[in-house]
């Protein structure tokens, strides 16, 4: 198999010609991508479930707006916690599964908004009978665009041992595995108050996005999406539908000409 160049810890950015409306507008942080696929969560999909209706003790560690975020249409029963920690975190991580069962949470019969996916994640992460895209290939801030694509349910965010510089992630607080730079994966099984003093911020997220291998590629190849590089920020922003504008706004290319078009294409 051809040695796929790793993605993870980049920005997946929808370009407008992606028709799925599961990812219109979408910002998607690659938590995994190697030649066996690649998985990561949506940034920009709020919903209107509280953090501490279904994870009560990590509310208050949860940025604003506290709420979950839907994180793609795969194990939407499913919360994955990811958080920033500025100083990129003293101690030993732990080797445990960084995702919890929402069915076993406290307001865990509360349905989410949005689709259901499906049990394995289709292109994109989209669920079954997904429609591709077409274009061209659109990358951004890394070299190469080969991205690895669509990893089982089973296989899940926790069932990857590496970070994204191929670290073992046990360079972080305990209950914190290192994604990317200040980025990592929150063991939400863990007592909260390990990370309290650590964490810059926290995003819960219901479900995530995956790609099998290959799918990826084809989605590049097809210009469904810009890659670009993430900030810590991002994880995190404030106001995440604006998050698409704003993350295409700082390039320093062509790219940043794409925020200003419309919603609705027919009015460009």
């Amino acid at each position: 198999m051809t040695e796929v160049s790793s993605l993870t810890g980049r920005l997946l950015v929808a370009t407008p010609v992606l028709a799925d409306p599961n990812f219109d507008r979408a910002v998607v942080l690659l938590l995994d991508h190697d030649e066996e696929g690649s998985l990561g969560v949506v940034l920009n999909r709020p919903t209107p479930v509280d953090v501490s209706d279904i994870l009560e003790p990590w509310a208050a560690l949860a940025g604003e707006p506290g709420v979950v975020f839907q994180g793609g249409p795969v194990s939407l029963d499913a919360a994955l916690g990811v958080a920033v920690v500025p100083t990129g975190g003293v101690g030993r991580t732990r080797a445990a599964a960084p995702r919890a069962d929402l069915d076993t949470a406290d307001g865990a019969d509360r349905a989410y908004p949005g689709q259901g996916g499906g049990d394995r994640p289709g292109r994109a992460g989209r669920g079954e009978g997904a429609e591709g895209t077409e274009g061209a290939e659109r990358t951004e801030g890394t070299e190469g665009s080969d991205a690895g694509e669509g990893r089982a349910e089973e296989d899940g965010p926790e069932g990857r041992g590496q970070g994204a510089d191929g670290r073992d992630g046990a360079d972080g607080p305990l209950g914190w595995r290192r994604v990317h730079g200040a980025i990592g994966l929150v063991d939400l099984e863990a007592p909260p108050e390990l990370l309290a003093a650590e964490l810059g911020s926290l995003r819960i997220f219901a479900g995530y996005a995956g790609w099998g291998p290959g799918q990826l590629e084809d989605e590049l190849s097809e210009g469904a999406w810009y890659v670009v590089e993430s900030e810590p920020g991002d994880v995190s922003s404030p106001a995440p539908e604006g998050l698409w504008r704003s993350v295409l706004r700082r390039q320093r290319s062509e790219l940043a000409l794409v925020a200003t078009y419309p919603d609705d294409p027919s009015l460009n």
